[in-house]
C-alpha cells in the first residue's frame, strides 16, 4: 500500500493537432538551443583551429577542476538514490494509489535492460578492461612510470603484480558501468516521473524542478533548463555517434573492406546512419525505435551468448563472481578516489575515464530518464529505484566479465596480441581483435563480426532516433508527439556535431579526445540541473509524506469518535439520533453524563 495520499488522475492529453499547427514549437526553448549547436558546428568548420584550441583550453582548465565535483555529486547520487528507495518514501506510487504497474514486472525488467545496452557497451566492452590492464589506475598495483612497456604484465605472466593488474580491471571498469551510472539516471527519471505521473505535468525537464522554481518554472528558468537538457542531449549523442563510427570504420578494416578507415569514410559513415536515424525517427515510437530497440537487444544477446561458448567460459564464470566481490570490497574506496595524490598523472587519468564517465551519463541523463520514466508509471519509488540500480549494472557487469575477461585471458594465458607494444590496446579495434583470436572456425569470426558491426549501426541509429524524439519533446513545450519536421531537424543536428568533432577538430585519436571533453563540458550546467532535483524530490516527498500523515491522524480521529460515541450509545449515556446515525441527542442538558 502507499503511504501517499490520493492524487487525481492525471489530465487528458491534448487533442491531435490539425496539419497547420503541426509546425509549432516551444520559441524560447527551440530557438536558443538550435542557433547554439547550429552556432558551434558552423565555428568548427569556419574556424577548426581556433575551436580545437577552445577545445584544448577547456582541456587543461576546466575538466581537470571539476573532476572532483563529479566524483563527489555522483556518488551523493548514489547514496541519495538509496535512502530513498529504504526509507518511507519508497512506498510512493508513481502514479495514482489504485493504479497498477503499466507493464508486467518481466517486460519492465526487460526494457530497463535494452536501456542498459548501447554503443557504449559494445565500443568498450574489450578496450576498456584491456587499458586498465596494460596501464592500470596511478597508484594501483602495476601501475609504472609513462614511458613503460604497455606488454610490462607479460613477463610475469599470471603471478606479482601482473596477476594483481588483471585482477583489478574488471572491478575498475565496473565503478564507470554499474550503480553510479544508472543512479544519475535515477535523480532524472524519478523527478520526471513523479511530475508527469503524480503531478499530472507535461514531460518537460522544467516540470521536474516545479517546487524549486514556483512560478518561474513557466518563465525564462523553466526555458533555461530545457535549453541546457537539449544541448547536453545533443552532445550526449553526438558523442555515442562518434564512437560507434570509429568501432565501425575498425570493422570494415578487420574485415578488409576498406585500408584505412580516413576521415571521408567516417563522414559518409556517420552521414548513412544518421540518414537511417532520421527515416526511422519519422515513423515514431511504436514503429520504428521500438523495433529496432528489439532488433539490438537480440542480436547483443547473440554476441554474448557466443563469446561465453568460444571464449574461456569457466574462467569468465570465475572472473565475474570475483570481480563483483571485489566491487562491492572496494565499492567507497573507487566510489571517492581522485588520485590526489599522484599529480598530473592522476589528473589526467581521472580525465580520461572516470571524469568523461560521469559527464557523459550525465549528458546523457535527459534522454535516458525520460525513457525509463515513460515505462515506469504505476511503480513504487522503491520499485523504481531498485530495477534501475541493479537490473543494468547485473547485465552490464556479465556483458564485461565475457568480452574483457576473454581479452584479459588470452593476454595473460594466452597469445596475446591484444596491446601494441608501443600504443597499447586499441580502442576503437579491440573487440574485433578479440574475436579473432577465438578458437573457432575463420568463416564464423566473419559472420560475427558483420553482425556486429550491424549490432553498432543499429545502436547508432537508436541513440540518435531516440534521442531526438526525447530533445523535440523538450523543444515543444513538453509534447508527447512532437512534429515530424523537427524530429528531423535535431536527428541531422546530431550527425553534424558527431562530424565537427570527430572530423573537423584533429582527426581520429584528436577527435576522440573531443567527443569525451564535449561531453564533460556539456554536463557540467546540467549537473546543476541535477542537483536541484534532489532538492525538489526531496521536498515533493516530504511534502506528501506530511500530507498522508495529516490524512491518517484524520482518519484515526473518526474511528476513534465513532468508537467512543459508539460505546456511550452501549452504555446509555446518549441516545442515538432518528437516523440511527453516530450523532447523539444528551439525555440531560448538564450534570456528569454529558459528551
Amino acid at each position: 500500500m502507499s503511504t501517499a495520499p490520493p492524487t487525481e488522475a492525471p489530465p487528458e492529453p491534448p487533442p491531435e493537432r490539425s496539419p497547420r499547427k503541426r509546425f509549432l514549437m516551444a520559441p524560447r526553448v527551440f530557438i536558443p538551443a538550435a542557433a547554439f549547436v547550429i552556432g558551434f558546428v558552423l565555428l568548427t568548420v569556419l574556424l577548426p583551429s581556433r575551436t580545437e584550441e577552445a577545445i584544448n583550453w577547456l582541456q587543461a582548465g576546466i575538466i581537470d577542476s571539476v573532476g572532483w565535483y563529479y566524483i563527489l555529486l555522483v556518488a551523493g547520487f548514489v547514496v541519495f538514490s538509496i535512502v530513498l528507495a529504504v526509507s518511507r518514501f519508497g512506498n510512493i506510487k508513481l502514479g495514482r494509489d489504485d493504479e497498477p504497474a503499466e507493464f508486467k514486472l518481466g517486460t519492465w525488467l526487460a526494457m530497463l535492460f535494452s536501456a542498459g545496452m548501447g554503443i557504449g557497451l559494445v565500443f568498450w566492452g574489450v578496450a576498456e578492461p584491456l587499458w586498465h590492464l596494460a596501464d592500470p589506475r596511478p597508484g594501483a598495483t602495476g601501475s609504472q612510470a609513462p614511458d613503460y612497456d604497455p606488454n610490462w604484465y607479460q613477463a610475469e605472466g599470471a603471478e606479482g603484480a601482473a596477476a594483481e593488474a588483471a585482477s583489478q580491471a574488471l572491478p575498475q571498469t565496473f565503478i564507470h558501468w554499474g550503480v553510479h551510472a544508472w543512479a544519475i539516471y535515477v535523480i532524472v527519471g524519478l523527478a520526471i516521473a513523479y511530475a508527469v505521473f503524480r503531478k499530472g505535468r507535461p514531460v518537460s525537464i522544467r516540470w521536474a524542478l516545479e517546487p524549486v522554481l514556483g512560478k518561474y518554472v513557466r518563465g525564462w528558468l523553466g526555458d533555461l533548463v530545457d535549453i541546457l537538457a537539449i544541448v547536453g542531449t545533443i552532445f550526449g549523442v553526438a558523442t555515442s555517434l562518434g564512437l560507434g563510427a570509429l568501432q565501425i570504420g575498425a570493422g570494415m578494416e578487420f574485415l578488409g573492406w576498406v585500408d584505412e578507415p580516413g576521415d571521408l569514410v567516417t563522414v559518409l559513415l556517420i552521414g548513412s546512419i544518421t540518414l537511417v536515424a532520421t527515416l526511422s525517427v519519422m515513423t515514431g515510437l511504436k514503429r520504428g525505435i521500438k523495433w529496432l530497440s528489439q532488433i539490438n537487444v537480440s542480436m547483443a544477446g547473440v554476441l554474448l551468448i557466443f563469446v561465453l561458448i568460444a571464449g574461456p567460459t569457466v574462467f569468465i564464470f570465475r572472473e565475474y563472481i570475483q570481480s563483483s566481490g571485489q566491487y562491492l570490497q572496494q565499492f567507497f574506496q573507487l566510489s571517492f578516489d581522485v588520485g590526489a595524490e599522484h599529480g598530473e598523472s592522476g589528473e589526467a587519468w581521472q580525465s580520461a575515464w572516470t571524469t568523461f564517465y560521469w559527464g557523459w551519463w550525465i549528458s546523457w541523463a535527459p534522454f535516458v530518464g525520460i525513457f525509463i520514466a515513460r515505462i515506469s508509471r504505476g511503480r513504487t519509488v522503491r520499485e523504481f529505484i531498485t530495477g534501475v540500480l541493479l537490473v543494468p549494472t547485473v547485465v552490464s557487469f556479465l556483458w564485461f566479465s565475457a568480452l574483457g575477461g576473454t581479452a584479459i585471458y588470452s593476454e595473460v594465458f594466452g597469445d596475446g596480441g591484444l596491446v601494441d607494444p608501443a600504443d597499447g590496446p586499441s580502442t576503437v579495434g579491440a573487440l574485433f581483435q578479440m574475436l579473432d583470436g577465438l578458437p573457432v572456425a575463420g568463416i564464423l569470426i566473419t559472420l560475427i563480426s558483420i553482425m556486429v558491426i550491424i549490432l553498432i549501426a543499429t545502436f547508432f541509429v537508436t541513440s540518435s532516433d531516440s534521442g531526438s524524439f526525447v530533445v523535440d519533446m523538450l523543444a515543444s513545450g513538453g509534447d508527447p508527439d512532437p512534429p515530424t519536421w523537427s524530429r528531423v531537424f535535431w536527428a541531422v543536428l546530431e550527425g553534424l556535431v558527431a562530424i565537427a568533432l570527430l572530423v573537423l577538430i584533429t582527426g581520429e585519436q584528436g577527435g576522440l579526445e573531443a567527443l569525451q571533453t564535449a561531453a564533460i563540458i556539456a554536463a557540467l550546467p546540467f549537473s546543476l540541473v541535477m542537483l536541484a532535483m534532489c532538492v525538489s524530490i526531496w521536498k515533493q516527498f516530504g511534502e506528501e509524506r506530511r500530507e498522508w500523515q495529516r490524512l491518517e491522524r484524520e482518519r484515526r480521529t473518526k474511528e476513534l469518535t465513532a468508537h467512543v460515541t459508539q460505546s456511550m450509545i452501549d452504555d446509555g449515556l446518549i441516545e442515538p439520533n432518528g437516523n440511527g446515525g453516530e450523532a447523539a441527542t444528551d439525555k440531560a442538558e448538564t450534570g456528569p453524563t454529558r459528551a
